[in-house]
């Protein structure tokens, strides 16, 4: 019953934003409607975005009256990655509804894409804190003070938190049974490489208030790559279920299988994608030899032998 109450406020939504209709307060609306009937997911991700953007406002207020600018550099910082993380919410929320005639295969694809913007922010993270470790090299100086140490602390406090919430999903490489599996690593690896950044600031600021020198260059290359290797995993992932790519668990030997009956001439334009991670759909055109019924080849050996595969959606053209 709950699951049908979401849906009816999910598709709502959806046909006020194609109508033009859609206010702010249709999103707080959502935003509390998520919080009653969401999974346990979705409500965590929700306290979570609540929490950084409680802290990039009050990060951005302090910055903005004492003309601190790293404080406002890192409130930025911490609304572009809330941001991502409410498109994270979006896509739980929005894949729930059902396909319709536009979108005829749904909209469970927009957890791909959800992980896959997830990573791309996260690749940009690791190539800013490589340039920043090299300006810290060049220029010999630290920009890492007292009150930026503090916001680390607070950071991290908040991050730990959602990576309790999405523990089970705090892995390198996770194999993707469903879509969502796909969006809840990413959201993982975010809190996770946001975690890891803010306790490379904390580690800079207490090796060189020991003497050691080019901590911070240390601190945030090792930061860097450790994002970086995290992060590719899922970017590769993401980014191929976008483009389309062949499925490794389609091995070539099955089209060989076919072509090598006696009543099948050629078997040409095969083409299996992942529309979402567990769910292939494939394509191909077969050509029987004359006087030869492709019925029953399309039927009991085509068929069954790509539903082996794992292929859910098959269409076979015949000629």
């Amino acid at each position: 019953m709950e699951k049908n109450k979401s849906m009816k406020y999910s598709d709502s939504f959806f046909d006020q934003v194609k109508e033009g209709k859609f206010w702010v307060l249709d999103m707080v609306l959502l935003a509390f409607r998520i919080m009653r009937t969401g999974n346990w997911q979705m409500k965590s991700l929700f306290f979570m975005i609540s929490l950084n953007a409680a802290c990039s406002t009050i990060e951005f207020a302090i910055g903005l009256f004492t003309g601190r600018i790293g404080l406002v550099s890192d409130a930025f910082h911490l609304t572009f990655g809330s941001g991502l993380l409410t498109f994270s919410l979006f896509a739980m929320a929005a894949s729930q509804r059902k396909p319709d005639h536009v979108y005829t295969y749904g909209f469970q694809r927009l957890h791909v894409l959800s992980a896959f913007t997830n990573s791309l922010f996260l690749l940009f993270m690791s190539f800013s804190l490589t340039v920043e470790a090299l300006h810290a090299f060049i220029e010999d100086e630290s920009e890492h003070k007292h009150y930026l140490v503090a916001s680390a602390v607070t950071n991290l406090m908040v991050n730990l938190i959602g990576v309790w919430f999405f523990r089970n999903y705090a892995r390198i490489n996770l194999v993707y049974k469903k879509a969502e599996d796909m969006n809840y690593h990413s959201v993982c690896l975010h809190v996770l490489a946001d975690s890891i950044r803010s306790a490379g600031l904390i580690s800079a600021y207490w090796f060189q208030s020991l003497g050691i020198n080019n901590a911070e260059v240390l601190c945030m290359g090792l930061v860097s790559g450790a994002v970086f290797m995290l992060v590719m995993p899922l970017f590769k992932a993401s980014a191929g279920v976008l483009l389309q790519m062949a499925p490794p668990n389609i091995p070539s030997s099955a089209l060989t299988k076919i072509t090598s009956r006696k009543d099948v001439a050629q078997v040409s334009e095969a083409r299996f994608w992942e529309l979402v991670p567990g769910h292939v759909v494939g394509s191909l055109l077969l050509k029987a030899k004359q006087e030869m019924d492709e019925g029953p080849i399309v039927e009991y050996y085509v068929h069954g032998l790509y539903r082996d595969l794992g292929i859910h959606d098959l269409t076979v053209q015949t000629d």
